[in-house]
This record gives C-alpha cells, structure tokens and sequence, in this order.
C-alpha cells in the first residue's frame, strides 16, 4: 500500500485538497511572522480533525494549504473552523497591526478556493480504470 493512503474505520482513502484564502478586500496584512504563526496554527487545527498538512505558504494577502483528509469530513466545516480560528488567534496576537488595517475585527475574506487534488491527473486516471479486466 501506498504511503499517502490513509485508513481509518473500514476505509482507505487518499484524499487531497488545495485551499487558498485571501484577506478581507485583498489587504496586504502577512509578514513572514504571522505566515509562521498561520503555519504552526494551521497544522494543529487539522490536527485536530485528523487531517495532515502537507503544505503551506503565503504571501501578503493570501494562503496556500495542501492538506489531506478523510472521506467523512465535511471540507466546507472544516474550512469555516480553519477561518474562524485561525482569525481569532491572528487578531489576539497581532491585533494592533490589523486594527490599523481594518475597522472591524475581520480577518479572511467571506469566500474561498478549494479543489481537490491527487497524485495522477484524471486522463491517467482514466485510462486505468478503461483499461481493468472488465468480466465476460
């Protein structure tokens, strides 16, 4: 089996998604601290869910997660629990910086980026499953 694959209960799976999340009205808020911050948040967030992040990073106005995840996880909660918290723990430890960019105490966008990903591209995917040894 495979390293990616995952099991829990009486499944495998190998579920990936790629979020992005962008500050309210694009403001460029992040330094390299608070994208540490976000990180480190982040991976004990989904944690907590029993995801894993494979990978972050961000730029001013926005971040990147790769993470993985199990089937019976609702990705729109769980997206909602990674802004809301993430937010809140953002505004109690840098809440001076962001008071000066926003009048109210907002963090994230109301909108976000997700798809899902894997490791073969869907024509190879495809091609495999065209190609099984299909029962006279």
């Amino acid at each position: 089996m495979r390293d990616d694959f995952v099991s829990k209960h009486r499944s495998t799976s190998d579920l990936k998604a790629h979020l992005v999340l962008t500050t309210k009205y694009r403001r460029k808020v992040f330094d390299s601290v608070m994208i540490d911050r976000l990180h480190e948040i982040y991976a004990d967030l989904l944690g907590k869910w029993d995801c894993k992040l494979i990978e972050f990073n961000g730029e001013e106005d926005h971040v990147h997660l790769l993470f993985q995840y199990f089937p019976d996880i609702a990705l729109n909660k769980l997206v909602n629990n990674l802004k809301s918290v993430s937010s809140r723990r953002i505004r109690q430890e840098y809440g001076e910086k962001l008071d000066a960019i926003y009048k109210k105490e907002v963090l994230w966008n109301g909108s976000y980026f997700v798809a899902s990903c894997g490791g073969v591209t869907v024509t190879t995917l495809r091609k495999y499953i065209e190609e099984q040894d299909k029962p006279s």
